[in-house]
């Protein structure tokens, strides 16, 4: 499975971006798959996450009621909608995706991994 995260970029405090993750393989079109992101000198922590049929959605407490995963299994990609962006949102956000079907919360359940796509927001 091979994972191409792409879609950041710079933004203002405030505005919006839209993250996508294409995914190959029927693996990523059958499992969980996830958001997570990484700033610099703090651990990856989990942003969101979703079960493979596009249904058990989790976020993170910092993201919920601003970002919204969304899947679509034919094409096999994995998106991101983050509204409301804060400078605290600045990272590197990665896909993954999940060992089974389930989008888990769990790290180290996360088989494949895209390469980051870097977020900045502005004050």
């Amino acid at each position: 499975v091979q994972l191409q995260a792409y879609g950041g970029g710079l933004v203002q405090a405030g505005g919006s971006l839209r993250l996508s993750c294409a995914a190959s393989g029927r693996t990523a079109s059958n499992n969980g798959m996830g958001w997570f992101r990484q700033a610099p000198g703090k651990d990856r922590e989990i942003v969101a996450t979703i079960n493979w049929n596009g249904d058990g959605r989790y976020y993170g407490d910092s993201v919920k009621d601003r970002f919204t995963i969304s899947k679509d299994r034919a094409k096999g990609t994995l998106y991101l909608q983050m509204n409301s962006l804060k400078p605290e949102d600045t990272a590197v956000y990665y896909c993954a995706v999940a060992r089974g079907a389930i989008g888990s919360t769990d790290v180290n359940m996360y088989r494949y991994w895209g390469q980051g796509t870097q977020v900045t927001v502005s004050s």
